[in-house]
């Protein structure tokens, strides 16, 4: 929108209110129209970063002095920005990181659940085993084992779920998702340790139990 650049002539601001005041003349169509000059946003640079939150502050005290009590100036601080987006980052983290430690915590206890009934379920299988020759070791690693494939199972649907979500996502609008192949590992690593945790108590359960008393279980 507006005339083509090499159409129009740049001066100073300075120089512009030298010339002709705070009005500027403008040609279209053939004849000239004059119109206000007001500034709508202002670049400073600095040397060097460090100077930039200094160079804030002096900017800020002239603008207070020479609009009194009008609030009609903002200044913007890229570092500010900076930080604010690194602050609202850090936040959306903790959330989705609480979120994801709640739901671990969740599926942990029903995968703990689960096999507590799976070893109250088979403890005649159990005591069978145990009778033909199977350690207490054998026992546990075996029930450690269904709690690690139950929690992996787990991990694959949520995986499958998350990576379709973020595909569906980038292909909606105009966000462009990335999958980080290391959080998938991270999301697998977590279903393997959430499973080995929740799952060694009622594998240790079924490794005590005593064969006769097994056996006898109806």
């Amino acid at each position: 929108v507006g005339p083509p650049l090499d159409t129009c002539l740049f001066i100073p601001l300075t120089t512009s209110r030298a010339r002709f005041g705070d009005e500027t003349s403008q040609m279209s169509g053939g004849s000239f129209s004059r119109e206000r000059v007001e500034l709508h946003e202002v670049k400073v640079k600095v040397k060097e970063t460090d100077h930039v939150l200094a160079a804030a502050n002096v900017l800020r005290t002239l603008v207070a002095d020479s609009h009194k009590e009008a609030n009609d100036v903002t200044i913007t601080v890229p570092l500010e920005l900076l930080r604010e987006a690194e602050e609202s980052k850090r936040l959306w983290n903790f959330m989705l990181g609480s979120m994801a430690g709640i739901s671990l915590l969740v599926g942990g206890i029903g995968i703990m659940n689960i096999m507590l009934v799976s070893v109250t379920e088979r403890t005649r299988e159990i005591g069978i085993r145990q009778s033909v020759g199977a350690t207490p070791a054998d026992i546990r690693w075996q029930f450690l084992t269904e709690a690690l494939m139950l929690s992996l199972v787990g991990g694959l649907i949520g995986v499958v779920a998350g990576v379709s979500g973020a595909w569906l996502f980038g292909a909606s609008g105009d966000m462009r998702t990335v999958i980080v192949p290391s959080s998938i590992l991270l999301a697998f690593g977590s279903a393997a340790a959430v499973g080995v945790f929740f799952g060694y108590f009622p594998a240790t359960k079924a490794a005590q139990l005593d064969p006769i008393e097994a056996l006898r279980h109806e």
